[in-house]
């Protein structure tokens, strides 16, 4: 989890069931010898997979495909009955479930209702949202959903800064929103969702980070994250994103004198071990950074996920992962092992 606290953890930790904590065993096993011996291995289903609503936003947030409207796949929306069946599939082995990727999953008329779906499942069940459709029947279905976690970004305390990442944003109708929120959590009794405001850390806001953690107390959310942000063109950085504040940055002044991720790239990754990302139209790809689904793994429309899972695609791109990380492309501005929360 990104950042540790006791009531999301425990609840998550109630999600665990003898199956599900036996499925975790085998990938954490498999991705270990498969570390030890050089070879990929794949002995469970994944631990946790992303769902992508849609592909639509309302934003143009300027280091984001959906925001820069620069995808060369679809732009769509999740169907339920598609999202039922993948669930049906593989619910007694999956604990977590991310309702995102790309897009704003709001602008999906049917996603409360999946995510109630996954929440009687006993899943785990988590989404970011850009707050501008939290209104207050929204609100409700989403408390009464069952879900879990409600990341709202918000990258600036006043207008003028968040304005500046956050293109075409109303920073009054994101707070309103998260007051929502809150206030149908405490009407209707409930816990859940554990509420996050989430602040990517750039230049032009760097400066109201402690402002952010007194605006989350403020409003009555759970708890503030601070996310380092990446930057597409991290040499140039044209936008003018990358914080001078060393530790919110994902990079670091290179050799050249230019500039390089902090990560070391590792020929491993966890995450193609335990988890995966679906695309609204069913294609799979390896992770999150695989914006524009380049790197295919598999259709759902074609066969269901569990037997892609351990397929040829599944395999050929876990032993090239392993033989040369730095020369695959998502590979190359990966933040993991870069982040910053609290």
């Amino acid at each position: 989890m990104p950042a540790f606290h006791l009531a999301d953890s425990l609840n998550l930790l109630s999600k665990l069931t003898p199956r599900r904590l036996f499925n975790a065993s085998k990938v954490f096993a498999s991705y270990q010898w498969s570390r030890l011996t050089g070879r990929p291995v794949q002995w469970g289903l994944p631990v946790s997979i992303s769902f992508e609503p849609t592909t639509s936003c309302n934003l143009r947030c300027p280091e984001c495909p959906s925001g820069l409207r620069s995808f060369t796949r679809p732009t769509g929306m999740l169907e339920g009955d598609f999202f039922r069946r993948t669930i049906d599939d593989i619910h007694r082995e999956l604990l977590y479930l991310i309702f995102y990727f790309q897009g704003e999953p709001y602008l999906n008329p049917g996603f409360t209702e999946m995510v109630r779906y996954a929440s009687e499942k006993g899943i785990y069940t988590a989404t970011s949202t850009n707050g501008h459709y939290l209104t207050s029947d929204n609100a409700r279905k989403t408390v009464e959903s069952g879900l879990d976690r409600l990341i709202i970004s918000i990258d600036g305390t006043t207008q003028e800064v968040y304005e500046q990442y956050r293109v075409g944003g109303r920073l009054d109708k994101v707070l309103a929103g998260a007051r929502e929120v809150v206030k149908w959590k405490r009407t209707l009794g409930r816990r859940r969702p554990f509420v996050v405001f989430q602040f990517l850390v750039v230049r032009p806001n760097e400066h109201q980070i402690d402002e952010v953690r007194r605006l989350g107390r403020e409003v009555g959310v759970d708890d503030v994250w601070l996310k380092t942000a990446q930057v597409y063109d991290y040499d140039r950085d044209p936008n003018g994103l990358i914080p001078t504040i060393d530790k919110y940055s994902r990079y670091r002044k290179a050799r050249d004198g230019g500039r390089e991720p902090k990560n070391r790239l590792d020929n491993h990754c966890w995450k193609l071990w335990h988890s995966n990302v679906i695309t609204w139209d069913g294609l799979v790809v390896p992770c999150c950074f695989d914006k524009d689904a380049t790197h295919r793994l598999g259709d759902l429309k074609q066969e269901r996920f569990r037997d892609q899972w351990r397929n040829t695609e599944y395999h050929r791109f876990r032993t090239r992962l392993m033989g040369g990380r730095r020369n695959i492309d998502i590979c190359a501005n990966c933040s993991e092992g870069t982040r910053v929360w609290g």
